[in-house]
């Protein structure tokens, strides 16, 4: 009887990355806490308001560059420091399973 390990790769989160949600994650509003919520099986996650703002630019289709240049113009900080922490969170996002790339 032969087994076969399945390996998981690691996803690498670049400026170039087009992050996304997986089907089964999901962004919601708590109107009645006035919190948002990562939905994912068996696990909840209370990201902050920079991190709901990242998430909610996460589309698949926007580079993470992209994302990190309009929150840079938003709340008025270097595009540097913005990009690197936009890569670092996403990173730990990717690899708890919350984001693809």
């Amino acid at each position: 009887m032969t087994t076969t390990t399945a390996q998981r790769t690691r996803t690498i989160i670049t400026e170039a990355s087009l992050p996304a949600l997986p089907n089964h994650i999901k962004l919601r509003h708590d109107a009645g806490r006035g919190r948002w919520h990562v939905l994912a099986p068996e696990r909840v996650f209370e990201p902050d308001e920079i991190a709901v703002e990242i998430l909610k630019r996460c589309d698949g289709a926007t580079p993470v560059s992209a994302i990190a240049g309009v929150l840079s113009k938003e709340y008025n900080a270097p595009l540097s420091d913005i990009l690197a922490d936009t890569i670092s969170m996403l990173q730990e996002l990717a690899d708890k399973g919350v984001v693809k790339a």
